[in-house]
């Protein structure tokens, strides 16, 4: 009998704020804006998008568009969405290896 799976949603064990503030660390540390972008949506999707998009001030669907896979938000949106997700980005020194 072969094994049935179910997809992995991410966005379902975002469930405080610590593990949402090291999620999103972990996907700006992977140097990758897109990936990060991804990150950001599935805590946006699991916070609830329309309620995301409305205290950003954006629209829901632009903010699916601008944080899908395929997505290239404006540095102006990625802020906005943070500061309406409770986070914000910080910039230390990067340590000599």
């Amino acid at each position: 009998m072969p094994l049935e799976t179910v997809p992995f949603d991410v966005s379902e064990h975002l469930d405080s704020e610590e593990a949402i503030a090291i999620y999103l660390s972990e996907a700006l540390a992977a140097g990758d804006a897109a990936y990060f972008a991804h990150a950001l949506g599935q805590v946006a999707k699991a916070r609830g998008m329309s309620q995301i998009a409305r205290e950003a001030g954006l629209g829901r669907e632009s903010l699916y568009k601008a944080l899908s896979e395929n997505g290239n938000p404006r540095l102006d949106t990625i802020f906005k969405v943070l500061h309406a997700i409770g986070v914000k980005l910080e910039v230390r020194p990067e340590l000599a290896h």
